[in-house]
């Protein structure tokens, strides 16, 4: 298993590291910057420096670059701590969506805006009594009979990140009353400064507020922005979903705080070295997982794999740096976020349980 990469690539993470600390001051940089650190200076740098939707097709604005590109570079950009946020989701898995499933008119009239880091996006996915089962969504959206088929979205959202600063919201709505619950959810996107909409910031154990609620009641929606297809959205929302569970974010989150305390201390506890020397063959892997997936390499739904992987080791460096922090070498406040946040790594994205069912019965054929 080769963990390697080309040169040309070791150059660019050496550049994406130069940029980050030549446009950043030090209070910039963060552990889980990528989720709740949000810059919109950052995300415009990123644009006019390519970075943005550096893998889209150049006809709409992309810079056709190779995947393992974007890896690298925002490996080094996580890695260090980088306030991402703002651009995150939209370059992750919402401009990849839109090119996918969305209209050649849909991609010219919002991928502009996020290539440029011009627009902040959330996902209005998750509801109050719909987690990890999508298909229970109860949110609806009811078209009107008004010439331009508008639709009146009505319910609520939870876990909403950066609803309190998004322009824009990719929400999944029940827009079939008679069809089974899984071929009746629809896609759209809403402009958040519709009347009608009220987002409440939920204020988590750390301090922190990135998680929203979000309601919508009698918020209208133009026709043209449904995505894909009427009914289709599962199938959508399935494909998007390997584009979040398959990322570099979700190896590296906290691994700012992890390089932070190795180059603090020496261990020389025996069960302390190895519980490192297990945290570092995991990255490895995970690594090599990650790869794997951004370069086509990976059977379909091995995203689910990888997710599991890499956010079980998240949890593992924050309760390693609790340990190593007892013995003075960093500050407590700073672990004591992660160790709080641990148990949100292996939710967000799919259940770990969830993401074990599907590995045993798409990947290893296993009955239900």
């Amino acid at each position: 298993m080769n963990f390697e990469l080309d040169p040309h690539l070791d150059q660019l993470a050496g550049q994406a590291r130069s940029f980050a600390l030549e446009v950043l001051d030090d209070a910039d940089f963060a552990t889980d910057s990528w989720l709740i650190h949000p810059s919109r200076e950052f995300s415009r740098a990123l644009g006019e420096r390519g970075w943005l939707g550096l893998t889209w097709p150049t006809e709409f604005g992309g810079g056709g670059r190779p995947p393992i590109e974007r890896l690298v570079i925002f490996e080094t950009l996580i890695s260090m701590g980088a306030p991402l946020a703002t651009s995150w989701f939209a370059d992750r898995q919402i401009g990849p969506t839109l090119l996918q499933f969305g209209s050649d008119a849909q991609a010219r009239r919002w991928l502009p805006q996020i290539i440029n880091g011009e627009s902040a996006w959330c996902i209005g996915m998750s509801e109050p009594d719909a987690g990890s089962d999508v298909a229970s969504i109860r949110t609806t959206a009811r078209q009107t009979s008004s010439p331009s088929d508008e639709w009146v979205i009505n319910g609520s959202k939870i876990w909403t990140s950066g609803a309190a600063s998004a322009d824009w919201c990719y929400l999944i709505a029940r827009t079939e009353s008679d069809a089974a619950r899984h071929r009746s959810l629809s896609e759209f996107v809403v402009d958040m400064a519709t009347p009608g909409i009220t987002v409440a910031p939920i204020v988590d154990m750390t301090g922190n507020s990135h998680f929203c609620e979000v309601t919508f009641d009698d918020v209208v929606v133009p026709g043209e922005n449904l995505i894909g297809e009427r009914g289709n959205s599962f199938r959508q929302v399935m494909r998007q979903m390997e584009h979040e569970r398959g990322g570099i974010d979700r190896l590296v989150s906290n691994r700012r705080l992890y390089d932070a305390v190795m180059a603090r201390t020496t261990l020389t506890d025996p069960v302390l070295r190895q519980r490192a020397a297990r945290i570092e063959s995991g990255y490895r892997i995970g690594r090599n997982l990650v790869i794997r997936e951004t370069v086509g390499q990976a059977p379909a739904g091995f995203s689910a794999v990888t997710k599991t992987l890499c956010t079980e080791l998240e949890v593992e460096i924050a309760e390693f740096c609790g340990s190593v922090a007892q013995m003075g070498a960093l500050e407590w406040s700073d672990v004591a976020r992660a160790i709080c946040y641990a148990p949100a790594y292996t939710i967000m994205g799919g259940t770990t349980s969830i993401l074990r069912n599907i590995i045993a019965e798409r990947i290893l054929g296993l009955p239900r």
